[in-house]
């Protein structure tokens, strides 16, 4: 009630300051007048206000590019070819034959499957070790092939088309292999703040969704909310749900924050490979069980500004991806890849990067001191946030994986 009343004021306050303009917007047909484009922002009153840009040409369209600010969301189609995803399937198909070779050698498995192909050979490997598909999920390395998908020409284009010219890459970055029937591969209802420090809650990160492969509600295609990022808010999460690292979000908190319902706004995004979703950091979503015979393989990949918070706990910072007075600009992916994003350390030496450190001296404290200071303004619960750290101290988040990288490592 209380968001409506403030809808309703600024309204009023639009009418009588920029009469000419409010007016303009209800009559005139062009999208693309300075008023129509003012007054949007009133639509969207919960958002931080440097979210929403006015439209530039580029991948999106403009009824795209729209639709992304009031839904949330957006469907990009086609926008990647069979050749752009091929290699990444190649670097994962040779991951898995290494996680498979390390449980072998660990007497954890007694059959490689080696004769499966990449959707079905992890499989294989999970009837005999159940938390192989988690030991691949939390492999933190950055794949050449996934860093050329990340800096893909169209995606960096969309992104800028949402951020600006600047566009930085976010340390959280996740290879997902959501096998048949694994609990641990179904992620319930969240927002994505919720995993990050308070900080960054007002940052916008764009986050690019990509199947590798054909992806609908059989094996595990993701639902959004529409319009639950409206509000600007985050709300309760619980921490560790069902012995996972995932945070789930308080439905009901959602229904009177987000003034969003489960039923009437849930969208259910089923895509071919090659489509791209994407979706902002406060759109709650999430992911459904995999019934088919395959693996579900997919990659999400992130941007934000580089000048704002990323939220990351100060364990590894953003990595610049353009640089628009520098035609020649190439990303700094040497050193930065090597950062673990889940304990800031590189090559294994267990001391925090440079990067990290510099982090944490931004903050003015360490990661955990300076959440203790945000605790008590926050709106969603502090076991979210603390899970999140949790999860960025122990990469393997199941007591199962974890065991296994304690014979693996």
């Amino acid at each position: 009630v209380l968001y409506r009343c403030d809808y309703l004021w600024m309204r009023a306050f639009a009418l009588f300051f920029h009469p000419s303009d409010v007016l303009q917007h209800h009559w005139s047909p062009s999208p693309f007048s300075r008023c129509t484009q003012w007054v949007q922002q009133f639509d969207m009153l919960g958002l931080p206000c440097d979210w929403i840009r006015p439209y530039s040409p580029g991948p999106l369209s403009e009824a795209e590019f729209n639709q992304y600010w009031k839904d949330g969301y957006v469907i990009k189609h086609a926008v990647l070819a069979r050749n752009d995803l091929q290699p990444c399937l190649d670097a994962i198909d040779r991951r898995v034959g290494e996680v498979a070779d390390k449980l072998f050698a660990a007497g954890l498995i007694s059959d490689k499957a080696e004769h499966l192909d990449v959707l079905h050979r992890l499989t294989a490997l999970e009837k005999q070790f159940k938390e192989a598909s988690v030991l691949v999920h939390k492999d933190g390395r950055l794949a050449p092939e996934f860093c050329h998908l990340w800096a893909h020409p169209t995606l960096l284009a969309i992104a800028q088309q949402l951020l600006g010219p600047a566009v930085a890459g976010h340390p959280s970055w996740n290879l997902r292999a959501k096998t048949p029937g694994q609990p641990a591969a179904t992620v319930p209802w969240h927002q994505d703040t919720a995993y990050c420090h308070p900080d960054s809650w007002t940052t916008l990160q764009v986050t690019a969704w990509v199947p590798l492969v054909d992806v609908d509600t059989v094996n595990g295609c993701l639902q959004l909310l529409s319009g639950g990022h409206l509000a600007g808010r985050t709300v309760r999460h619980t921490a560790a749900v069902g012995n996972t690292w995932y945070v789930a979000m308080d439905e009901s908190a959602a229904a009177v924050e987000l003034g969003v319902d489960l039923q009437r706004d849930c969208v259910t995004a089923a895509m071919k490979a090659g489509d791209v979703l994407l979706f902002n950091n406060l759109i709650p979503h999430r992911s459904l069980e995999n019934c088919s015979n395959g693996v579900r393989w997919s990659l999400d990949l992130r941007w934000q500004r580089p000048d704002k918070p990323d939220g990351a706990y100060g364990l590894k910072g953003v990595v610049p991806m353009t640089q628009p007075d520098n035609p020649n600009f190439q990303i700094p992916w040497e050193g930065w890849v090597d950062v673990d994003k889940k304990t800031g350390t590189a090559g294994g030496n267990g001391r925090p990067t440079a990067a990290a450190q510099s982090s944490q001296q931004h903050t003015g404290a360490a990661p955990e001191a300076e959440h203790c200071r945000n605790s008590s303004n926050s709106t969603a619960s502090s076991s979210s946030s603390s899970n999140a750290k949790a999860e960025a101290a122990d990469p393997q988040g199941a007591d199962g994986a974890s065991a296994a990288a304690d014979c693996l490592s």
